[in-house]
């Protein structure tokens, strides 16, 4: 009997460090579980690569260099275009203030809705002259399937139609984007393809004497023009959405851009290509 004890004990021993060894093992080899999961989400692919999330931040980051930056993302019926730039430069609706909120939205990332231009009467003006600016860069987000209209521009009249206007951005009637400046004779850069495809786009236009004019399209640079650096010398408003085009490249009988905007903003500086598409890349 006591052999037999023995023996039973023995392998109930066994029986227990083969049990303990196959629990070590399930434990080293188990897949390892935490208390919360996560996903990223980036149809743009640029989430490793862009160091701004919203449109919002992009434009913090450069603000010390605008002139005024407007989110465009007031109620319908409001008369004020809210400055973020911290310069205090609040524009003016003129016309109707419509707000809309599409699908998608430009800059997904920031609330708010956008600011839609009825191609009759609306546009924003600004509150400041400036002296003959040389080095500067124009910037918005927009929408439209009119072939034509003014994004940006620079003009001799704050709100009535300019005696004197370049430095504008517009849409001609092929759909392209142009971007033209003035000093004697009329120099004008286009995009390659044109814009009216009713899908958001985000231009950038800059001009320096060292690098004369560029034409950024979502991000890229699409035109250039080093030669010409020199812009028409007066003190004028910079003007969102409508001025005359009178005498341009493809000029529309309608001045007034047809579509919607978030985001339009002027900076004394000229932005780098850099710049211009970590904006972009904020706003996808």
């Amino acid at each position: 009997m006591i052999a037999r004890s023995l023996r039973d004990g023995r392998v109930v021993a066994a029986l227990l460090v083969l049990a303990l060894a196959v629990v070590v093992m399930l434990n080293q080899f188990a897949p390892t579980r935490s208390a919360y999961s996560a996903r990223v989400t980036n149809s743009g692919n640029s989430a490793a690569t862009a160091p701004y999330f919203t449109c919002s931040a992009a434009v913090a980051s450069d603000a010390s260099g605008a002139l005024f930056a407007y989110r465009l993302g007031e109620a319908s019926g409001s008369t004020t275009a809210v400055d973020a730039s911290g310069k205090a430069a609040n524009g003016t609706y003129q016309g109707t203030m419509t707000a809309t909120t599409p699908s998608p939205n430009a800059c997904v990332r920031d609330t708010g809705s956008s600011y839609q231009l009825n191609g009759s009467n609306s546009f924003v003006s600004t509150p400041k002259s400036v002296v003959n600016p040389t080095t500067f860069s124009e910037e918005v987000w927009f929408r439209t399937t009119v072939a034509g209209g003014l994004l940006i521009g620079f003009g001799s009249n704050q709100v009535a139609t300019s005696g004197q206007h370049d430095r504008q951005i517009y849409v001609n009637t092929a759909g392209q984007l142009v971007f033209g400046s003035y000093n004697g004779t009329t120099q004008v850069i286009t995009s390659p393809r044109a814009v009216t495809d009713g899908a958001w786009h985000h231009v950038v236009s800059t001009m320096s004497p060292a690098n004369g004019m560029r034409l950024y399209l979502d991000g890229t640079l699409v035109a250039s023009n080093t030669v010409f650096t020199a812009p028409e010398n007066y003190t004028g408003y910079f003007r969102v959405g409508y001025d005359t085009i009178s005498g341009w490249p493809g000029a529309p009988a309608n001045y007034y851009f047809t579509g919607t905007m978030r985001f339009a903003a002027v900076y004394t500086t000229e932005l780098t290509a850099t710049q211009v598409a970590n904006h972009f890349a904020a706003g996808r």
